[in-house]
């Protein structure tokens, strides 16, 4: 028995519950065809390029499509991508390429947006990473210019809400912890270009987020607002999570997910070790299904929303961290708690299954505003496939081992 941060996992030749069980590489093919299965219907239902899915209200059983132009346009992309590669089906890479060149469209006026790392990682990242096509990482490169543009030298982060700083709650210079996630996109940038500043950024980005926003306990603020000309952090705030001080369940994924990036992208140890204690507070915050509520100190809990999309990024970042630990019981730790998260998130208590055309149910995007709460969301059902396919390539590396 293993227990780090009072979240143990039986990891010998114990009786395991149901989601305790290891995946087998024939279960994740059948999971990841499924999904195969589930985005064919959705190619069905989309009347063009121009639109990508966001949601499905409840009661409903299509997506609602969102014109090109916001956070969430690339992730659809970025499934059919992860699906093509789980899969290897040649109709999925051709809509991929179709959905993914319509995003293109977003970098023909001048951009401002925090979110370039979300919308153009998921999908002309994994596009370039999977194909080769030079024009998508020329893209890329371009995207990651203009997500620069954001960074403040005297705070030494990226401002996340440029429309916000008219707001004295969130002015003069804002980050949120979500925007950990875009940096992977200025790494990717630097490796492909001369430009050596998106990397300093992405570093500095990532030092200032660590002492700043992630508490004694290693739990983060989904918000930090700086003086924009000393740097110094004036307002530790929240946005989406419950309250200033509480634990918002995605921003603790989002944190996990964006130090295990950087610590892959720059080799510093101390991303690895920020990323670690990350996730050491998520896990011994977790119900016994693995699968979060929406923020770990609602009043409410056990009647408060759950929140699939943050299992899903949370067990695709520690899928990641396992591959880049080197203490072997800490590697398999990291990556059966993973597994638990996919075997609840594909149970039928969050898998859709013929409920809707989402893979999964149960995500919570702004429970304050009230809006997309205990619905399917298009990002939780990106990082899942992302997961699925992540751990198919782990368990064929152990098979040829």
């Amino acid at each position: 028995m293993i227990c780090l941060s009072g979240f143990s996992l039986t990891v010998s030749a114990q009786v395991k519950s149901d989601l305790d069980l290891p995946w087998t590489i024939k279960e994740l093919q059948n999971r990841i065809d499924s999904c195969e299965s589930k985005a064919m219907v959705t190619l069905g239902t989309l009347k063009n390029y121009k639109r990508s899915p966001r949601t499905i209200p409840a009661g409903q059983i299509h997506w609602d499509a969102k014109p090109t132009g916001g956070w969430t346009t690339g992730f659809w992309a970025g499934i059919l991508w992860y699906v093509y590669e789980g899969t290897g089906d040649a109709k999925i890479k051709k809509e991929a390429e179709q959905f993914t060149e319509e995003i293109k469209t977003i970098l023909d006026e001048p951009v401002r947006s925090h979110d370039m790392g979300f919308i153009f990682n998921s999908s002309f990242g994994n596009g370039y990473r999977l194909t080769g096509n030079q024009a998508y990482k020329q893209t890329c490169i371009i995207a990651a210019d203009s997500l620069s543009h954001l960074f403040n030298e005297k705070v030494g982060t990226i401002l996340s809400w440029p429309a916000q700083v008219r707001s004295n709650l969130y002015a003069p210079h804002n980050t949120i912890i979500d925007n950990m996630i875009n940096l992977e996109l200025l790494f990717m940038a630097s490796d492909n270009s001369s430009n050596k500043e998106f990397y300093r950024m992405a570093v500095s980005h990532a030092d200032v987020t660590m002492k700043n926003q992630v508490r004694p306990d290693s739990t983060v603020y989904h918000v930090v607002v700086y003086d924009d000309m000393t740097g110094k952090a004036i307002r530790k705030i929240t946005h989406q999570g419950y309250a200033d001080n509480s634990v918002w369940a995605r921003g603790q994924a989002w944190a996990i997910y964006g130090y295990s990036m950087c610590y892959r992208e720059t080799g510093e140890d101390r991303f690895l070790q920020m990323a670690k204690q990350l996730t050491g507070a998520y896990l011994e915050r977790l119900p016994e299904d693995a699968v979060p509520y929406w923020d770990f100190d609602d009043p409410a809990i056990p009647n408060a929303p759950r929140d699939a999309s943050a299992a899903a990024v949370a067990a695709s970042a520690l899928l990641e961290l396992s591959g880049l630990e080197k203490n072997a019981a800490e590697k398999l730790y990291y990556q059966k708690a993973a597994e638990k998260m996919l075997r609840s998130l594909s149970s039928p208590a969050y898998w859709s299954g013929h409920q809707n055309d989402a893979f999964l149910m149960h995500s919570t995007g702004n429970r304050p505003k009230n809006t997309e709460v205990d619905i399917p969301i298009i990002y939780a059902d990106y990082y899942y496939i992302e997961a699925l396919v992540r751990l198919k390539k782990i368990l064929l590396s152990e098979k040829k081992n």
